[in-house]
């Protein structure tokens, strides 16, 4: 526990701030706040109509809540799932980074932003919409490259946030954008099968919702669809920038719809939306011929579209770009701020004549009370929102900066697999205020903006700044366990290897050497390995692990192939991706040796002759049996504590647990449970054994090595983390999965 929070004390504090100002804000406002569309949902709620101006979503959501409690539990609920969401982006961008400050920008906007406060406040739907997506964002980005069935799950979330916010439509693009970039499956042949598979799952996830969703509309309305504001989307944004000489003068229809003000005269996109277009009343004098209000309307559009492109998309990217604006300030003809502003004392919205009685009947009938604020909470509220307690739009700018640079593959940003990942959550914080600015401005529609862009943001910043290793390349900290094989960097080095080498290049025996910086070693020992075991031909694969220096050009130059997995993961990420890619490549059976010239390639042949006879399916080297050189009192000790405590809990003789001159049959490497990146060889070890696999130890020579110093450490912090491996696999292998002790399917000699 005080490891843990002195890791995590950037977030806690954090914590405590946006807890801190969440209760204040529940305490304030009693018992939640109310806006104009809060009366429409709660309208709804028995009815549940699919063609009021409001998706469904909410509506459900909100139905389901009150069947617990009131308005102030529901507010109580928002506020927590508000706290959740920053935790919830803190731990995936830690999925991707050690570095916890990273993760701490990406949460703090959530956190700590007034305008996020008031909106879980309020009745409405912007926070469930923020959930959907981050969870979205979880299901494609939180286990490495998708697959079809996260895929879908993601299609699923991103279906039912368009049913919440029907902006969400816009996120499908970045999805299948990320689904073929991910993992740099589109380099392949191969991978695009995978990008058909995982495409057509997302979009199949997305559909299941929408169709049935759309199908109750038409049962409702008569026609498909989502909503009931269909014609009044665009009516706004075109009414303000229509030029009236330029659309058919004798079209009655077109010319009625276009505002008689000049230009620089009229009222706002939300005027002509809501008060014009959204008036059942309007035209007073009604439609001039056979055609509809909403046929006019889309017509009225795609004739200002057509005509004035300049002025319409012009229009749309100012609206965007003050998103970014240094202060939330109200523009000219602009819905005002003061809106999604904290208020000393309860807000009441204009709902009609009689406003204040349907906001005290409301709240009498769910909580009992009648609206009501403390002046006092809420002047704190007030003070701290308007003297900058929000995400200032130039750091949003930043934050969208970061993720483009690293998407496009800025710096260490095209070596770290975090391209597509900061393209997927920058992409779609974008096109969502793209997507909310064409409609109309508001700060409100900003809000999705706050999960999606800081996230970007700090991924791309994780992806410039690259790997974070000690001076000397020892590791001094535990890394995160892998993710099931194959994750984003295993399937973008896989990609590349096939598309440099082809798809079955590797011999039936192939040797897999896992290489970090050992440029100035590798090549000595790759020139002393064998062409020939027997009969049987060796080629070498040498998978390397995020190296800085030259080490895959010299194992290039020295005949090896070479798999460059594009950050450092750690030995035990490097072998598994070369087990996988060795058995997918041709070959039949595996040896690992070292890249620093510890052991002897001459012994090869008794490595393998044992899988060969097939009178083994593991053979591993001792050098408890045969002879070694030893520089370290500690390691001399450990070696012998750990193959003590291996042959306890296996109860069979082991005496050498991280001889790393190993042979193995392919499909016995590919099956094994791998999830250690650093002290992957008694997790390898142990797995075999409690597959059944028969097992033999040999005699084997180990030296000092060639070069460098070793990237294992001789510390007691090392063996701690060895003998944590050595017992969770032990727990996991042969207590939770039932894994066999005894018998002969295990020989050991």
């Amino acid at each position: 526990m005080p490891g843990f929070l002195r890791r995590h004390w950037l977030l806690l504090l954090l914590l405590t701030g946006g807890v801190t100002l969440r209760v204040l804000v529940w305490l304030a406002y009693e018992p939640a706040l109310l806006y104009i569309d809060s009366f429409r949902y709660l309208g709804n709620l028995e009815a549940l109509r699919p063609t009021d101006l409001n998706p469904l979503g909410y509506t459900v959501v909100l139905k389901l809540l009150l069947s617990f409690g009131g308005l102030a539990f529901v507010q109580a609920v928002q506020h927590l799932v508000g706290v959740l969401l920053a935790v919830s982006l803190y731990a995936l961008v830690l999925r991707y980074t050690s570095r916890t400050w990273i993760g701490a920008l990406a949460c703090a906007p959530v956190l700590l932003d007034a305008y996020q406060l008031q909106i879980e406040a309020l009745i409405m739907s912007e926070l469930w919409f923020q959930a959907l997506l981050v969870g979205a964002l979880w299901a494609l980005l939180g286990k490495g490259e998708p697959t079809g069935g996260r895929a879908a799950v993601a299609g699923v979330l991103i279906g039912c946030a368009v049913i919440t916010r029907t902006i969400g439509f816009t996120l499908v693009v970045p999805m299948v954008g990320y689904l073929v970039l991910a993992g740099g499956a589109w380099r392949s042949r191969a991978g695009w099968r995978r990008i058909a598979v995982r495409g057509t799952a997302g979009l199949l996830g997305v559909a299941v919702v929408l169709l049935p969703y759309s199908a109750y509309f038409r049962s409702q309305a008569g026609y498909w669809g989502l909503t009931g504001a269909t014609g009044n989307v665009l009516y706004g944004r075109t009414a303000t920038v229509a030029d009236c000489a330029e659309l058919p003068q004798e079209d009655a229809g077109l010319q009625l719809f276009c505002p008689d003000e000049p230009r620089d005269e009229r009222p706002g996109i939300d005027y002509y939306t809501h008060f014009v277009y959204g008036d059942p009343s309007w035209p007073p004098e009604g439609l001039p011929d056979g055609r509809t209000k909403e046929e006019l309307a889309n017509q009225f559009t795609l004739a200002v579209v057509r005509n004035q492109p300049f002025d319409f998309f012009g229009s749309i990217a100012k609206d965007f770009l003050k998103n970014f604006d240094s202060l939330k300030r109200t523009h000219p003809k602009d819905v005002p701020v003061e809106r999604w502003h904290f208020q000393v004392t309860y807000p009441y919205y204009d709902i009609g004549p009689d406003s204040v009685e349907r906001y005290n009947a409301v709240t009498y009938a769910y909580d009992g009370v009648l609206p009501d604020s403390d002046t006092d909470l809420a002047s704190f509220l007030r003070g701290y929102q308007l003297g900058g307690g929000y995400t200032w739009g130039p750091l949003l700018a930043a934050f969208a900066m970061l993720g483009l640079l690293a998407s496009v593959g800025t710096g260490r940003a095209r070596a770290s697999g975090l391209r597509s990942a900061a393209f997927l959550a920058t992409g779609g914080g974008l096109i969502i205020l793209l997507g909310a600015a064409a409609f109309e401005f508001s700060w409100r529609y900003q809000l999705p903006a706050l999960v999606l862009l800081p996230l970007g943001g700090a991924l791309g910043l994780a992806a410039i700044l690259g790997t974070r290793s000690g001076a000397s390349g020892v590791a001094t900290e535990r890394r995160s366990g892998l993710d099931d094989y194959p994750d984003e960097v295993d399937a973008e080095a896989v990609a590349d290897f096939h598309q440099r080498y082809g798809d079955n290049p590797l011999t039936p025996l192939v040797v897999v050497i896992a290489a970090y910086n050992e440029a100035q070693g590798i090549g000595a020992v790759l020139r002393g390995m064998p062409t020939h075991v027997g009969d049987v031909p060796v080629s070498t694969l040498v998978v390397v692990d995020g190296a800085t220096d030259d080490t895959a050009a010299v194992a290039h130059e020295a005949g090896a192939y070479v798999c460059v997995a594009s950050r450092n993961r750690g030995q035990g990420a490097a072998l598994r991706l070369g087990y996988h890619l060795a058995g997918e490549s041709g070959a039949r059976y595996i040896v690992t040796t070292d890249a620093d010239g510890q052991y002897d390639n001459n012994e090869m042949p008794l490595l393998v002759k044992p899988l060969l006879d097939d009178t083994a399916d593991f053979v591993t080297g001792s050098r408890r049996l045969g002879s070694y050189q030893h520089d370290s009192a500690i390691r001399w000790l450990g070696v012998r504590v750990f193959s003590w405590i291996a042959s306890l809990l296996t109860l069979r003789r082991i005496t050498d647990t991280s001889f790393g001159f190993r042979a193995m049959k392919a499909e016995l490497a590919m099956s094994v449970t791998l999830r250690e990146p650093q002290y992957q060889s008694s997790e390898l070890l142990l797995g075999v054994m409690a597959r059944g696999a028969r097992v033999l130890e040999v005699p084997m020579t180990m030296r000092l090595r060639n070069n460098g110093t070793s990237k294992k450490g001789r510390s007691i912090k090392y063996g701690a983390n060895y003998a944590r491996v050595m017992f969770w696999t032990w727990l996991r292998e042969y207590v939770f999965r039932g894994g066999k002790r005894a018998g002969r399917a295990a020989r050991i000699s």
